[in-house]
C-alpha cells in the first residue's frame, strides 16, 4: 500500500514569552488577542484557545478547510472547576462543561467562521503529533486538497503535576498539510537518546520548526524532519 506523501505547506505558532520570535508566523504575545472571534465567542475562550482561533483564521481565511485539534490534557483548570463544583454539591454549570471538551475550541472556532467542513478532535496519551500526521494522511488520501493539523496544550493544575509529564508551558501550533506543496515530512526510526523519554509538546514542534531541533516520538520510536 503507497503511504499517501505529507507537505507543511504553511504553519502559525503562539508561544507566549519565547525569546525573541524571528519567524512573523510565530507569535510571542502573552495575551491573544482572540480578534478573530466576535465578542460573544471570544469571552468563552481563555489565552490558549484565542491564539488557536486566530491562527486558523490566517491560516484559512475562507473557512473551507478540513481541520484537526490535538491536546493531550485539554483544559484541566475548567474541568478541574467542574470536579471542584460536584465535590460541594453544586450544580455543573453546561456553559463550562460544552468549553471543557476537547473539541471545544474548534467548535467555537466554526461558529465564528461558519466552517461546516470536518472537524475533529483526538487524545492519545501523548501520541497526539504522530496522530495528528497519520489522520491529515488520511484525510489527504481520502481527497482533501488540504488539512490543518492544531497541537495545542497547557500546563495541568498544580495539584496533578506530579503525575504528567513535565510541562514547557501553554503553547500552540496550527500546521497546513498537503499531498503536493511544500516542504515534505518524512519520518524515520529514531537514534537511541536516552535523554528523550518525554512525548513531544507543542512547544518541541515549534523549535523544530524555526530552529529545526530534532523532533522525535519516543512512543513509536520515530524521528520527523523537514526536507527543504
Amino acid at each position: 500500500m503507497t503511504t499517501v506523501p505529507l507537505f507543511l505547506h504553511d504553519w502559525r505558532a503562539w508561544q507566549p514569552n519565547r525569546p525573541a520570535a524571528v519567524d512573523p508566523r510565530l507569535s510571542t504575545f502573552e495575551r491573544p488577542s482572540g480578534q478573530s472571534l466576535p465578542a460573544m465567542l471570544r469571552r468563552r475562550l481563555n489565552g490558549l484557545g484565542r491564539a488557536v482561533c486566530d491562527m486558523l483564521a490566517e491560516l484559512d481565511p475562507d473557512s473551507t478547510t478540513l481541520m484537526i485539534h490535538a491536546s493531550r490534557h485539554g483544559d484541566g483548570e475548567r474541568t478541574l472547576e467542574l470536579l471542584y463544583a460536584l465535590a460541594e454539591g453544586d450544580a455543573p454549570s453546561p456553559a463550562r462543561f460544552g468549553m471543557s471538551v476537547h473539541n471545544a475550541i474548534l467548535g467555537v472556532h466554526s461558529i465564528a467562521s461558519d466552517n461546516r467542513r470536518s472537524l475533529q478532535a483526538l487524545s492519545a496519551s501523548g501520541d497526539e503529533l504522530a496522530a495528528l500526521f497519520s489522520e491529515a494522511r488520511g484525510y489527504l488520501a481520502d481527497g482533501a486538497p488540504r488539512v490543518i493539523a492544531v497541537f495545542s496544550d497547557a500546563p495541568v493544575p498544580a495539584r496533578f503535576a506530579e503525575y504528567a509529564p513535565p510541562s514547557r508551558g501553554a503553547a500552540a501550533v496550527a500546521l497546513a498539510f498537503t499531498a503536493d506543496r511544500g516542504r515534505r515530512v518524512r519520518s524515520a526510526p529514531a537514534a537511541t537518546n536516552p535523554d528523550a523519554h518525554d512525548p513531544p509538546q507543542p512547544a518541541d514542534v515549534i523549535d523544530w520548526l524555526v530552529d529545526a531541533a530534532p523532533l522525535r516520538s519516543p512512543q513509536r520510536g520515530l524521528a520527523w524532519r523537514l526536507d527543504d
